[in-house]
């Protein structure tokens, strides 16, 4: 009957309520470079959309704008793990504003100019397993050092920026994480940049088409005015990706 039913379903949601979540759930992920500034991340759920509780009575930060809450956050976290270096196979945990933070890489001083000064965190809530939230930014920092070529520095990240935003997207979505190994992360992003990239070359040779000799600009009158034997920069760095691809196979 509907009634036994009903009962069913209700005692069900009781029981799956009181089971702790399977998937490790994120309050953001964030790169940052040797002083603390944002290079790249995001956000998820509530977080820092409104004043922490602990702020909630003071009127300067009430009147905040979003991102500012985020700079603040940033600040401290930074006051934190600033002068740190964390292996890339073990992460380090601090707490801030009652949350869970967990990086690899940076300098062992601030501002750290050497090849590995950029830090992957991983911010989870109170709740979440540290052991958890180190294993999800050790991949990340490993895919991440794949893709850059193990220059894990600030310039090499803003040259890089696509790379990293599709990274931090193939890795966690909405706050959940999808994958966590850096092989497979980095194979991910390349794939997906290679795919994004020959979508854009035929959109590109469909206007050229349309246009006829007049579309075109650049040296030698042609566009592009290579010869045949010359290699495009889109077509070298299809090819690096191709090679890295492989030799993550390899591996």
């Amino acid at each position: 009957p509907l009634s036994l039913l009903l009962l069913y379903l209700d005692q069900y949601k009781t029981m799956m309520s009181s089971i702790p979540p399977l998937l490790p759930k994120l309050d953001a992920i964030l790169v940052l470079d040797g002083d603390g500034n944002r290079l790249a991340g995001k956000y998820y759920g509530d977080f820092m959309k409104t004043p922490t509780a602990a702020d909630a009575n003071d009127k300067t930060t009430t009147a905040q704008s979003v991102e500012q809450l985020r700079n603040s956050f940033e600040r401290q976290l930074q006051s934190k793990i600033g002068g740190i270096a964390a292996r890339p196979d073990a992460a380090e945990v601090v707490t801030v504003l009652g949350k869970t933070a967990v990086f690899c890489g940076g300098s062992s001083t601030q501002g750290g100019q050497g090849g590995g000064d950029v830090r992957v965190v991983h911010i989870g809530p109170p709740g979440e397993s540290e052991l958890v939230l180190a294993h999800l930014a050790e991949g990340m920092y490993e895919a991440l050092s794949h893709l850059m070529g193990g220059a894990t520095d600030r310039n090499m990240i803003l040259d890089n920026l696509e790379l990293v935003f599709l990274l931090i997207d193939e890795h966690c979505d909405g706050g959940i994480i999808l994958e966590t190994d850096g092989h497979k992360l980095a194979s991910s992003v390349l794939l997906r940049d290679e795919h994004d990239n020959r979508e854009g070359d035929e959109q590109g040779r469909q206007g050229q088409g349309g246009g006829g000799q007049q579309g075109g600009m650049g040296m030698g009158g042609g566009f592009g005015g290579m010869g045949g034997g010359d290699m495009t920069i889109a077509q070298a760095l299809r090819q690096a990706r191709e090679q890295i691809i492989s030799n993550l196979s390899q591996n």
